[in-house]
């Protein structure tokens, strides 16, 4: 449960669209200590790299409670059969949005979790803006931080997100992929099918429903 702020030593900047942190692995590390900084700012440095050191066991804890309750609940372990869905997403998710029987359709749970885009329609002429936010703030930003990870090893969500950045830019694209992990994860409940089984019906005729109810912008 480390901070998802994407921030890379050997530039100093904060980047767009990074990809994974840096800054919490070994190496990430050597590189913001040895940063040649003024005495002040070095002074700085170490004492939030000492609270950081103080702060790991706790986080830890907390990570492994976090995973305990995750494996003591079998729709958590199923949805961890995703790639980039890890044991706090998955719980936060199904604990967010409980029975998923309550949700007719996969657009209903992209509506409850503030992923749909606000259509502002005039006549016959249809528009859509951004994503409404409604819902849970902390699930909808999980599953937003789930799109790297996700995308890195799922080559049908890669291809859509690289085509829908090219389009529309990371930030809409992370939304869109964003959105369909949820789809994802509510066919998964609803039909019990783990990840593996998922893609297998993706690709079959009887998986048109949950590929058309998951299209992106």
């Amino acid at each position: 449960m480390v901070s998802s702020h994407r921030w890379t030593p050997s530039s100093a900047k904060y980047k767009k669209d990074p990809g994974p942190p840096v800054l919490f692995t070994k190496k990430g590390r050597a590189e913001l200590t040895g940063l040649a900084l003024g005495p002040w700012t070095r002074r700085r440095r170490e004492e939030l790299l000492k609270l950081l050191d103080q702060l790991d066991p706790a986080i830890a804890e907390l990570d492994r409670a976090v995973l305990e309750e995750a494996q003591r609940r079998d729709d958590a372990v199923l949805l961890m059969t995703h790639p980039g869905i890890g044991p706090v997403t998955s719980l936060a998710f199904v604990l967010a949005i409980g029975p998923v029987t309550r949700f007719p359709c996969s657009k209903k749970i992209a509506s409850y979790l503030g992923l749909n885009p606000i259509e502002k329609s005039s006549g016959e002429r249809r528009r859509t803006g951004a994503i409404s936010k409604q819902g849970n703030t902390m699930v909808r930003w999980l599953l937003i931080e789930a799109v790297y990870p996700a995308v890195r090893k799922d080559l049908a969500l890669r291809q859509d997100y690289q085509r829908l950045k090219f389009r529309r830019g990371h930030a809409v694209a992370k939304v869109a992929i964003a959105r369909k992990l949820a789809v994802r994860m509510y066919w998964m409940l609803r039909t019990g099918a783990d990840y593996a089984q998922l893609v297998r019906r993706q690709g079959s005729p009887g998986g048109t429903l949950m590929n058309a109810s998951s299209s992106l912008a």
